[in-house]
């Protein structure tokens, strides 16, 4: 059987699959109901400076087998009301990463110094939230600012920092290599695409917001794609993130040059299960390739060009 353990940024994992942001962690039970279906470790829900109620309903508009569309707004409990919960996933055993947002470098670094202080194994920055007004991309869309965020964030936290990188931009590779220059131990590739539906009858935008942003099998191209370009230009890990609903899915992105994985959409349509069988379906296709690490598939697209 195929070995599917690696290491990110330090931290080992007993497979590459980690649960995406946004998907369940805004519980510590959640997070800790992951782990023990089979993630490999968890990120927590993005949590900023203050409670933050969101956008208002309709916030999701499914796609069946495309994926969904999205614009939360960001809501959450703010960090001084989400260590208890960190407190909870942190007691079943599971990595936890712990996802923060903000609107500043200056802000980024204290949260970070807060969420830090609760035990979590490394720190995702959103940087990439398409839909929030002066959060996610609008702070992260960049190289400069994403440099100067990911500095801040690493010169005041003793644990990795991952750059969660955009894929609304025509250079998601000069991100990536801001992230490094910061000194980010790894980043993540993509969050979800800017994207828009109309309800043609009520002539208007399906979601409250208007603009949302698009996830699930659909955005798997423009995921590997990032992946790809990004995986030619750094030096330090990618996380894959986008459309990963099967084992040869997370093959993809790993010969296209990921290390690890973040998985959301298939968890939110099929529960935490989708994480057992997708490494199940993962190291059946590594024994059938006569893969025996899969460590050793990272990248390998590219020796083939």
């Amino acid at each position: 059987m195929a070995e599917l353990g690696v290491e990110l940024a330090g931290v080992r994992l007993r497979n590459p699959f980690l649960l995406a942001s946004g998907i369940w962690g805004e519980s510590g039970a959640s997070l800790a109901g992951a782990y023990r279906a089979g993630a490999a470790g968890v990120i927590t829900k993005s949590i900023g400076a203050a409670p933050r109620e969101g956008f208002p309903n309709p916030t999701i508009e499914s796609y069946g087998s495309w994926g969904m569309l999205n614009a939360m707004g960001l809501p959450n409990p703010g960090i001084d009301d989400y260590p208890k919960e960190v407190e909870i996933a942190l007691a079943s055993g599971a990595p936890v990463i712990g996802s923060v947002f903000a609107g500043s470098a200056e802000e980024f670094g204290r949260l970070a110094e807060r969420m830090a202080a609760l035990g979590v194994v490394a720190l995702e920055l959103n940087l990439s939230c398409p839909h929030a007004e002066g959060f996610g991309t609008e702070v992260g869309g960049t190289p400069p600012e994403v440099e100067r965020i990911v500095r801040e964030v690493v010169d005041r936290v003793r644990i990795p920092v991952i750059a969660k990188i955009t894929p609304n931009t025509t250079d998601a590779p000069a991100l990536a290599l801001a992230a490094e220059r910061g000194g980010a131990a790894a980043v993540s590739a993509i969050n979800t695409v800017r994207a828009l539906a109309v309800d043609v009858r009520l002539r208007r935008p399906v979601l409250a917001h208007g603009l949302g942003g698009l996830s699930g099998p659909a955005v798997k191209p423009v995921g590997l794609a990032c992946v790809w370009q990004i995986f030619e230009r750094v030096r330090i890990p990618i996380v894959g993130v986008g459309g990963i609903s099967t084992g040869e899915d997370a093959l993809e992105y790993v010969m296209a040059g990921a290390r690890a994985l973040e998985v959301g959409t298939a968890v939110a349509v099929e529960g935490a299960g989708a994480f057992g069988r997708l490494a199940r379906e993962l190291s059946a296709l590594l024994d059938e390739l006569g893969i025996a690490r899969l460590a050793d598939a990272v990248g390998v697209a590219h020796a083939a060009r």
